[in-house]
């Protein structure tokens, strides 16, 4: 597929929201926020198609009140609500900015956020989410996202229709790359992470500044 009908995604994910696999995607999320490393308080970041919030979370257990609240948007209302139940539990309701809308485009003006992370949802997204990261990010910014590593990843039912046709999932770290620095980002970083025996590929990359992009 290109771009799947958004009430049907957000209708699969709604169903799916009281009995999300946290411990799988707060996993993911944290190995990916620690090859992307802490930013800063005053950082302007999104959580990308966040689900339930396990990136957005995880920065926040660790942002003082006086911090930048993060961004987390999802097109599932039903991942919204239990993003924010989840941080009202943990006492971080002032942390996250929780948002129902679409991921792409990042509702967010251009070249105003130092940090985009997508965890566990870029192959339902497609390639033309990372093109709309760089216009959000400042240069410099960074992008941090997963993929599943194509030869483990078996999506049934409803969900195999759902994963992007135009995003070829990584066989390997340097798939990863690839991907990144044909989308126009630079520095990037992979590695190969098991969760289970389940392996995704996490990446980090910065968006060039002007001087980059002109030569």
């Amino acid at each position: 597929m290109s771009v799947t009908d958004p009430a049907r995604m957000a209708q699969a994910f709604d169903d799916l929201a009281e009995g999300y696999d946290d411990d799988h995607h707060d996993e993911v999320a944290r190995a990916l926020l620690a090859l992307v490393g802490a930013p800063a308080e005053k950082d302007r970041i999104a959580d990308v198609a966040c689900g339930s919030g396990a990136a957005a979370l995880a920065m926040a257990r660790t942002r003082s009140r006086a911090a930048t609240p993060v961004l987390a948007v999802d097109l599932s209302a039903g991942m919204i609500t239990a993003g924010r139940a989840r941080a009202a539990r943990l006492g971080r309701g002032h942390a996250v900015d929780w948002r129902v809308g679409p991921a792409v485009s990042l509702p967010v003006a251009d070249a105003v956020l130092d940090l985009v992370v997508c965890a566990s949802s870029l192959h339902f997204l497609g390639v033309r989410a990372l093109p709309d990261w760089r216009r959000a990010l400042r240069p410099g910014g960074r992008a941090g996202f997963t993929l599943p590593v194509a030869s483990r990843f078996r999506p049934s039912g409803l969900f195999a229709d759902l994963v992007a046709a135009d995003l070829p999932l990584p066989h390997t770290a340097e798939d990863a790359l690839t991907l990144a620095t044909a989308t126009g980002f630079v520095d990037a970083d992979a590695h190969v992470f098991t969760v289970g025996s389940r392996p995704v590929v996490l990446t980090v990359a910065t968006n060039p500044g002007r001087n980059h992009d002109a030569g």
